[in-house]
């Protein structure tokens, strides 16, 4: 299954030309290609699909999504393992 997740962007930084950022989906780090939405900032929550923000979301909302996960039992471990912009697995540190 892939879904989009929230998550909370942590840090900002540039990787060959291209805006990436390190995303906490509640306890999970990736890291995530910004391209699609140039206005979030850190400390900014984010919808990620497959490895790419795909828009901006209030931290209130994003919590509560990460909760409903939680409570149907959604592995975000699991569900973030192919979720990267490059194809690459795992989960970042």
């Amino acid at each position: 299954m892939c879904l989009a997740v929230p998550g909370k962007v942590l840090d900002i930084h540039d990787d060959r030309g291209t805006r990436m950022a390190t995303v906490d989906f509640g306890g999970v780090r990736k890291e995530i290609c910004l391209a699609y939405v140039p206005e979030v900032e850190v400390g900014d929550y984010t919808i990620v699909h497959v490895g790419f923000a795909i828009s901006r979301l209030d931290e209130a909302s994003a919590l509560e999504t990460l909760q409903m996960f939680r409570d149907l039992g959604v592995d975000l471990d699991e569900e973030m393992t192919d979720q990267s912009p490059d194809g690459s697995t795992g989960t970042a540190p």
